[in-house]
């Protein structure tokens, strides 16, 4: 399915750095986001990664472990997305943090799944 996309939103107590780092999680997987969180005013952040429907480990942060940033505060995560792109956001971001499944929905062609992630 070209032109699939992933919505992540991040409601991070620490700030933008710590949603820099749940996006950086994601680029495993996903390749780098339409931007990253950068506006420590922020109370919400949003990236939009463009999934790649075959699975492959597009570009981003490649060589970088999985996890080895770590968060300073819990960080609300909700992805957003084809089934399988929420799936493997799921994962990826369960392989990366202590990560707590708050509950998902379902509609006729996307998902979205919220995750307490912390530190």
């Amino acid at each position: 399915m070209p032109g699939t996309q992933l919505t992540v939103t991040l409601s991070p107590q620490g700030g933008a750095a710590d949603a820099q780092t749940v996006v950086r999680a994601l680029e495993s997987a996903f390749g780098a986001p339409d931007e990253v969180p950068a506006d420590d005013g922020a109370t919400v952040h949003t990236a939009t990664f463009a999934a790649d429907p075959e699975g492959r480990r597009p570009g981003g942060a490649e060589g970088t472990p999985v996890g080895a940033d770590r968060l300073s505060a819990p960080v609300t995560v909700t992805v957003q997305g084809t089934p399988d792109a929420v799936r493997r956001a799921s994962e990826t971001l369960a392989g990366a943090f202590t990560a707590h499944d708050q509950g998902a929905a379902s509609g006729d062609q996307e998902q979205e799944r919220q995750l307490l992630l912390e530190p």
